[in-house]
This record gives structure tokens, C-alpha cells and sequence, in this order.
């Protein structure tokens, strides 16, 4: 592969523009350009959850995940291309039982937290939803390809089942939601 990127900065977007891969230019604000940079942050958080994770079978599945947001990414900044496959959608629910299947049930809600890790793989969760919002208003005016979106909805649900997971091979514990606490003095 040849240079993707010789210079870093070009001064195009300086007017508030940004070019999409189809050679385009659109705002900065577009929703296309929102929900691209929603997973791009995503990705990101991604990242700095894998740099603090300890198992390295999360994290060899975290890196696969992340290559997907990278693909999906891709589709977002080259409309009418698609490189997202429902088998995507199909690995995640692989992982997402085997996890699940090894937690106890759930009685409570769970505050984010438990570890350091726990608390990036919730924060991750978090931004994921968000991305998936911005997918969904996207598509109220452009094509998008449903595969995205399912796949957001469903890494949304294994990044909760890994913060669960997590907070457990951290010795940490799962905070639960104490809805009759009393204020602290």
C-alpha cells in the first residue's frame, strides 16, 4: 500500500467542509458527518479500553470490533458502498452468549463502574448507543444500510455483558442501583 497520507494537513475543511471518500464535500455539521465521527469516537474508546484490559481473549475480540467500526466507518464516508455483512452481526451474538451464559442474572440495574476497564467498556456502551441514535437519524433522509444499525444495538449489548465481565476479573464488584438509598450527610 502505497502513502494513504502524505500531508496532514490540507486547510480544506478550514471552511467548515470536510470531504467524504466518494470525493464529495459536505458540512462538517451533515448528519452523515456526525454519526461517522460517533463511531470514530467509539473506535477510539475502543482503544483506550484495549490498553486497559487484562484478558487477552476480550481484547483479540475488541480488536476485531474494531476493524468493523472501521468498515462501517468507511460506508458511512462512501454513500451507496457496503461493507458491512449480517455475519458481523451474527459474530457479536456468538460472543455475546458466551459471555452472558457464565454471568449470574441480573435483579438490579447497574451503575458504570466496578474498574478502571469496567468503566471505559461502560463509557464505550454509552457512545455506542449514541452512535447508533446518529444512524438512525441519518437514515430518516439517506440510505443506510440496516446492518449498521443492527450491529451498533447488538455491540451495545456485548459491551455491557464485558463491562459485567470485566469488573469480575478485576476483583472489582458490579455497583448496584440502589433505588431506596438515603442521601449521605
Amino acid at each position: 500500500m502505497g502513502n494513504r497520507l502524505s500531508k496532514i494537513y490540507t486547510r480544506t475543511g478550514d471552511d467548515g467542509s470536510t470531504g467524504l471518500s466518494d470525493g464529495s464535500r459536505v458540512s462538517k455539521a451533515n448528519l452523515r458527518v456526525e454519526a461517522l465521527g460517533t463511531v470514530d469516537e467509539l473506535n477510539s474508546l475502543l482503544g483506550v479500553l484495549v490498553s486497559t484490559v487484562a484478558d487477552e481473549e476480550i481484547c483479540a475480540c475488541l480488536l476485531a470490533i474494531q476493524h468493523h467500526l472501521f468498515d462501517l466507518g468507511g460506508e458511512l464516508s462512501m454513500p451507496g458502498v457496503t461493507q458491512m455483512e449480517s455475519s458481523r452481526i451474527d459474530y457479536l451474538e456468538q460472543i455475546l452468549d458466551s459471555y452472558n451464559n457464565k454471568l449470574p442474572a441480573l435483579k438490579e440495574f447497574i451503575l458504570p463502574g466496578g474498574s478502571q476497564a469496567a468503566a471505559h467498556c461502560h463509557l464505550a456502551r454509552t457512545v455506542c448507543r449514541r452512535a447508533e441514535r446518529r444512524l438512525v437519524e441519518l437514515a430518516v433522509t439517506e440510505p443506510v444500510n440496516p446492518v449498521n444499525r443492527a450491529y451498533l444495538n447488538r455491540l451495545s449489548d456485548l459491551l455491557f455483558v464485558l463491562a459485567r465481565v470485566i469488573a469480575r476479573a478485576d476483583g472489582g464488584q458490579e455497583i448496584l442501583w440502589n433505588h431506596q438509598r438515603g442521601e449521605p450527610s
